[in-house]
C-alpha cells in the first residue's frame, strides 16, 4: 500500500512560488550565518546549496538572502527581509501540512491506483536553467509565434513555438508560465560580441565556475537575483580565461527555450 505524499508551496496573486520544503536551507543559512554552514549542517555538498539558493531566488519574485563576498567558501551570508518573512511560520506551516497528511493517509485504505497515477502523469525535466515569468507578449505567426516572457524588471526571455503549440497550451499575455533552458544550449562570450543571430542575449558575470573531467558548469550572475547556467568545455574556459566576476555576454537562441505551464 502506498502512501500519500505532498508538497506545499508558498504562493503569492502574481503566481510566483517557492518550495517551503526547499525553505530548509533558508532556515540553515539564518542559523548559521553562511551558505558553506547551512550546507553542512543540511549534509549536501556546498555546489548543491548554491544550486537550490540560485533555483530559489531565480523563481522568487525579490531577493531571499544577500550574497557576501569572501572567496568561494567564505564570507557571511544573510537573509533579506523578503526571506525572513517567507521563513515566518515555517515550522507551523510544516506541522499542519503533515497534519493533513497523516488525515487522508487514515481515511485512504488504498493508494495503489493514485500512487500509480501519479507515477505515471509526473514529469521531470533535465534543463538546468528553470526560470518562472509571465508572459508580456504574444506575435502570432502563420506557423511559428513568438512569445516574450518577462522574468523580472529588468529581464525577459523569448521562445519560438509552433502556433499549434500556443494554441494546446492556451498561451495568453499575464499567464505565468515557465521557461526552461538546457545549459548546453547558453554559450559564452567574453569582449565585443558583435552582432549575433541568437535572439536571447544577457550580459552578467561569472559567479561560480565547476570545472569537470571534460566540461565545466559556469554561473552567470545576470542581476535581479537570477542565475543562468552554461556548461562549455574546459578548453573553452581556458580560451575564454574565464574566472570569478568577469564580465561576460550570454545568448542562446528562441528555438533553446521550452516552455511549460506554471
Amino acid at each position: 500500500m502506498g502512501t500519500v505524499e505532498g508538497e506545499i508551496w508558498l504562493t503569492d496573486e502574481s503566481a510566483n512560488r517557492v518550495l517551503l520544503e526547499q525553505l530548509g536551507l533558508l532556515s540553515a543559512i539564518a542559523k548559521t550565518g553562511s551558505i558553506a554552514a547551512a550546507a553542512k549542517s543540511l549534509g549536501i555538498s556546498y555546489k548543491t546549496a548554491w544550486d537550490r539558493l540560485e533555483r530559489l531566488n531565480n523563481l522568487s519574485r525579490l531577493p531571499l538572502v544577500l550574497r557576501a563576498s569572501g572567496g568561494s567558501k567564505g564570507g557571511g551570508s544573510q537573509l533579506t527581509d523578503y526571506g525572513r518573512q517567507l521563513l515566518t511560520g515555517f515550522e507551523e506551516l510544516k506541522k499542519q501540512h503533515q497534519e493533513f497528511l497523516q488525515s487522508l493517509n487514515n481515511q485512504l485504505k488504498s493508494l495503489d491506483d493514485v500512487s500509480g497515477f501519479v507515477r505515471r502523469s509526473s514529469i521531470q525535466t533535465s534543463a538546468r536553467n528553470q526560470f518562472l515569468g509571465s508572459i508580456s507578449a504574444i506575435e502570432l505567426g502563420a506557423v511559428n509565434t513568438e512569445v516574450c516572457i518577462t522574468l523580472s524588471a529588468t529581464l525577459s526571455v523569448v521562445a519560438i513555438v509552433t502556433e499549434r503549440s500556443r494554441e494546446e497550451m492556451n498561451l495568453a499575455v499575464g499567464a505565468p508560465i515557465m521557461a526552461l533552458i538546457k545549459a548546453s544550449s547558453v554559450t559564452l562570450a567574453v569582449g565585443n560580441t558583435g552582432r549575433i543571430s541568437a535572439r536571447n542575449n544577457f550580459s552578467g558575470r561569472v559567479s561560480r565556475i565547476d570545472r569537470g573531467t571534460v566540461n565545466s558548469d559556469v554561473s552567470i550572475d545576470l542581476g535581479d537575483s537570477k542565475t543562468l547556467s552554461a556548461v562549455i568545455t574546459n578548453r573553452s574556459v581556458d580560451q575564454l580565461e574565464l574566472e570569478d566576476a568577469q564580465a561576460v555576454s550570454a545568448f542562446f537562441k528562441a528555438s533553446s527555450v521550452i516552455l511549460m505551464q506554471a
